[in-house]
Formats: structure tokens, sequence, C-alpha cells
């Protein structure tokens, strides 16, 4: 079993030292798209090859990616 430290989207993002823009631009997608997945608005719904960017982008694994999102929509509500 995999213990990964409760991190958010905007934490991932902080924790691989990019910004909302840099993030935007790399993943090409709109600035308030990460925004929205930081605020937990909405959450990624890319294809398969943008989510392993996302990941390598943010330096982090799957589990971890999920456990970011899971934690941004528990802070949002």
């Amino acid at each position: 079993m995999i213990c990964l430290d409760l991190m958010d989207m905007r934490g991932l993002r902080e924790r691989a030292a990019i910004s909302p823009e840099e993030a935007a631009f790399k993943l090409k997608v709109a600035h308030s798209t990460i925004r929205n997945w930081e605020s937990g608005k909405t959450e990624p719904s890319l294809g398969v090859t943008k989510i392993s960017d996302l990941m390598k982008l943010y330096d982090c694994s799957f589990e971890e990616l999920l456990q970011a999102v899971i934690e941004t929509k528990n802070k949002s509500n």
C-alpha cells in the first residue's frame, strides 16, 4: 500500500515549482482551466496523453494525481 501525503491540485503544481500560467501553456489549456482544477470547480478531463503530460509536468504518479483531485474536491465542498 502506498502512503501519500494529502495534497491538492495547487499543492502538486507548487511542489513542481510551476506557475499556473506555465502549467496552462505547457498543457495547452486555458489559464482558467488550471484555476478551475485548483478551486475544485472542475477536474481534469483530459485524454490519456494529456494526463501523462500533466503527470510529467507535476512530477507525480497517477495515484498522487487522483488523490489531489479528490482532496481538492473535498476542500471545495
